[in-house]
């Protein structure tokens, strides 16, 4: 992270500097998911190519995010988490747990089903898993998307009949 002359020392208020911003949360979701592409990332979280541009350019600038070339004739890029970034699953985590708890209806179904690869077990919303009690990393999670959030996704990609079953990658 560029080191910047600070107003504060409350870590919030730093920490919400970097990723405080609707557009900045559904990047690292969906690079958390296995998206990597600017146009897979821009279908996902419906961004502007400009808004997304600017986010983009923001979390490399803060270390959140590295770019890496994947293709030479047009130039093209890939966005991958740095350790910064793959620092923010638990946050990510917390965020959907809330949001699953107080956000949705009681009929609608959970987004994305993990299985705590360790135990074999759901390991619920919590940040430590129900079934054995350890902290979930990211690693240690296989995620599957309901029916319902992967129809969402086709949707905006316009690739119907295609199930995405991430390994490991969910926010």
């Amino acid at each position: 992270m560029m080191k910047k002359e600070q107003d504060t020392v409350c870590p919030i208020a730093l920490a919400q500097r970097i990723v405080g911003d609707r557009w900045t949360i559904l990047v690292i979701r969906e690079l958390l998911l296995g998206n990597h592409r600017f146009e897979e990332i821009q279908a996902q979280t419906q961004a502007t190519p400009q808004m997304l541009a600017s986010r983009l350019k923001k979390l490399e600038s803060d270390g959140v995010i590295e770019r890496r070339p994947y293709n030479d004739r047009p130039p093209r890029h890939e966005y991958h988490l740095t350790d910064m970034g793959i620092a923010l699953h638990p946050v990510l985590l917390a965020l959907r747990a809330w949001g699953e708890t107080w956000c949705k209806s009681k009929k609608q179904e959970i987004a994305i089903h993990y299985t705590h690869i360790p135990c074999g077990k759901n390991p619920g919303l919590g940040p430590t898993c129900k079934a054995c009690g350890e902290v979930l990393r990211r690693q240690d999670l296989s995620a599957k998307l309901s029916k319902s959030f992967d129809a969402e996704r086709q949707e905006r990609t316009g690739a119907p009949g295609r199930r995405r079953d991430e390994e490991a990658q969910a926010g």
